[in-house]
């Protein structure tokens, strides 16, 4: 029989379509190998076309070179711009405010043809410290208000850029959503005087079924209300609100376990299309004892239709248990190649 589960974190409905489910790896990607050159003349973001991008921001070097291999540069074609000021007009029904913000690319390698999947556990640790730079930068000027890191790959996940790359975004509003969560978090903290996302993650440890790996910082697992197929989240075991309070060893710890998970769907479901994001609370709500911050993965298997447009309800095809099981048993080996400093 299907089932609507609710999502505690966020009390949205989601209905688990168990009549029409399907097994996890017929979800699979098909699409014939497309053979992705190293270095693009023409791409911006491979080495050699420095000039091609604004101004560099930061830039990190790999181990034992003089060479770069993560780069942060402002968006050249920026949702926001950082020379406005957050000035705001309120007329009648009407609010808006000046275009302020930040929006930064972070370019993950030099390598045109690489992917997260495939690099090396010190490599994406180096990528994580680029966030966390530019994260705690950001978090220190009074006009921001939140900060979204996320990840584009594949033309399905909205990507223009083929050079693999994530971005930033800070702006000085919390949208609704990220309002919604941090309120469903304090609500429960009132009522319960514990954090939700602890809790969850404690009942999560002890029934397993859902757990696609525990670290020694973190766990993974398939969210018992998941809106789509693999929607995966990984989740730092020591309580802390904000992406900014992560510490040196779990930088590591994420790069290795963020690596594997994406290995894991690439080698199991065929390199599929996927959004990654960190949900880090509002500036704010830094140092909150009711929120937890976490990275949301999101393979985009399935496509959004008029159902979940008109009803803000997702349908989800395949069992959260059936995935993290399929996960679970998805071999990936530690990534070959050369990395930085870990």
């Amino acid at each position: 029989m299907p089932e609507l589960r609710q999502n505690y974190a966020t009390k949205e409905w989601v209905i688990i379509a168990t009549e029409r489910a399907k097994r996890p790896e017929e979800l699979a990607t098909r699409r014939a190998p497309k053979n992705i050159a190293s270095r693009v003349a023409t791409c911006p973001f491979c080495p050699g076309n420095e000039s091609k991008t604004p101004p560099e921001i930061l830039r990190i070097l790999a181990e034992g070179t003089d060479l770069w291999q993560v780069r942060v540069v402002p968006n050249k074609f920026a949702a926001l711009s950082s020379t406005s000021e957050p000035v705001r007009t309120v007329h009648r029904t009407r609010r808006s405010i000046e275009g302020f913000g930040v929006h930064d690319v972070i370019v993950d390698t030099p390598d045109h043809s690489h992917t997260t999947a495939l690099m090396t556990d010190a490599h994406l640790a180096n990528v994580l410290r680029a966030y966390k730079s530019r994260y705690d930068a950001l978090s220190r000027d009074p006009r921001i208000a939140h900060i979204t890191i996320f990840k584009n790959h594949g033309v399905d996940a909205g990507t223009s850029l083929e050079h693999p790359h994530s971005q930033l975004i800070a702006t000085p509003v919390s949208s609704f959503q990220v309002r919604q969560r941090v309120q469903e978090a304090l609500r429960h903290y009132d009522d319960f005087g514990n954090c939700m996302f602890c809790q969850m993650i404690e009942e999560e440890l002890q029934e397993k079924v859902r757990v696609v790996l525990k670290t020694e910082h973190f766990v993974v697992m398939e969210l018992f209300a998941a809106p789509t197929p693999f929607g995966t989240h990984i989740y730092p075991l020591r309580h802390t609100a904000s992406f900014g309070d992560i510490s040196p060893a779990e930088i590591v710890d994420l790069a290795r376990t963020l690596r594997t998970v994406m290995a894991k769907l690439y080698y199991g479901l065929g390199d599929p299309d996927f959004n990654y994001t960190i949900r880090s609370a509002p500036s704010e709500s830094t140092g909150s004892k009711y929120f937890h911050w976490y990275l949301s993965v999101i393979p985009r298997l399935t496509r959004m239709a008029g159902f979940e447009l008109g009803s803000g309800m997702f349908i989800n095809t395949v069992l959260p248990e059936a995935a993290a099981e399929f996960l679970r048993n998805v071999q990936v080996q530690p990534a070959a190649g050369v990395g930085g400093v870990s």
